[in-house]
């Protein structure tokens, strides 16, 4: 097996696709799932993950639930793009898991993941960066066994959950910030500006139903997340926002990153949860005499329909 990844997830249909792709690789190993409140309460998200990691064929693979809620201030509002249940309404209709919910939380079975193994290990946040944050605060010295960490999230243009900023990211904006600005561990994020720039058209979901029993489960639980995004595309196709972050989990290098300087606004006015992103080249924030502050590598570009491939081809086995 390749390098050993863990996936910190909210399922969420696009986590439900980027799960599928990971469980399946043959170029990573998937040693653990943690949960994190998000696309629907954590309840929900975990037994989400449980169900679709038994039937993707990953009994193995433990899970164990995280956080609640956000680290200072509660959510204001929630989303309904993946359905009452996240999974389109369809969560039901996946078998129960047979595997046991792990006894541990999230951040102790993180560090027990962490220190059993010889090699750093890849982390993928593709929710709220809460457990990650917790991690971090309260373990500093597990950062020299975490490779780097493969986040989605964040936007560099207009948001999707308000005007500046992107879902998970606002849901809580002060772990956002601990992680991107304040710790040390490599980051690459993965924005919403390039995932909504991957988005699959139906004739792919209908190529991937084709292909085997794994596609055609995925697919039937994407009808309240089409339906959206039929809306916001404007034409039949959805965003697997996650699947992309975890592709370049998968396969480093997949996506084209540049280095910037980050922030999160953690204020409560309108920009509440904004990734910032300074695009100035240095020399200009030289010349005004401002430090060179904090960096991380952002995903700017990527060969769409290769991308499209290998999340296809991945999925499909």
């Amino acid at each position: 097996m390749g390098r050993k990844l863990i996936i910190d997830t909210d399922p969420g249909v696009d986590d439900a696709f980027a799960l599928a792709l990971a469980a399946r690789s043959t170029e990573v190993d998937l040693v653990g799932v943690t949960t994190v409140f998000g696309n629907v309460p954590l309840e929900a998200t975990t037994e989400n993950a449980r169900r679709l990691l038994n039937r993707f064929g990953r009994a193995d693979v433990p899970v164990a639930a995280g956080a609640e809620r956000p680290l200072v201030h509660a959510q204001s509002r929630s989303s309904s793009v993946h359905g009452a249940d996240g999974l389109s309404g369809r969560s039901a209709s996946l078998a129960a898991a047979e595997r046991e919910l792990e006894t541990a939380d999230a951040v102790s079975m993180l560090v027990s993941l962490l220190e059993r193994t010889d090699e750093p290990v890849t982390i993928a946040p593709i929710g709220p960066l809460t457990n990650i944050a917790l991690l971090l605060a309260a373990h500093p010295r597990i950062r020299d066994r975490i490779e780097r960490l493969v986040i989605m999230g964040g936007a560099i243009g207009r948001g999707n959950i308000t005007a500046a900023a992107e879902f998970n990211v606002w849901a809580d904006p002060e772990a956002a910030r601990r992680v991107l600005v304040e710790e040390r561990v490599p980051v690459t994020l993965v924005p919403m500006d390039l995932t909504r720039r991957c988005a699959v058209s139906t004739d792919w979901l209908a190529e991937l139903a084709e292909g085997n029993a794994i596609g055609e489960v995925l697919v039937s639980l994407t009808g309240d997340y089409l339906d959206h995004y039929r809306k916001e595309l404007g034409y039949d196709g959805i965003v697997l926002h996650d699947a992309v972050a975890v592709a370049e989990a998968i396969r480093p290098g997949i996506l084209e990153t540049e280095r910037f300087p980050v922030d999160v606004d953690c204020s409560f006015g309108p920009y509440r949860g904004a990734t910032l992103l300074d695009q100035r080249r240095w020399t200009h924030r030289e010349a005004n005499g401002e430090p060179d502050g904090p960096s991380i590598e952002v995903a700017v570009d990527t060969d769409l329909d290769g991308l499209r491939k290998f999340v296809l081809d991945g999925i499909r086995g």
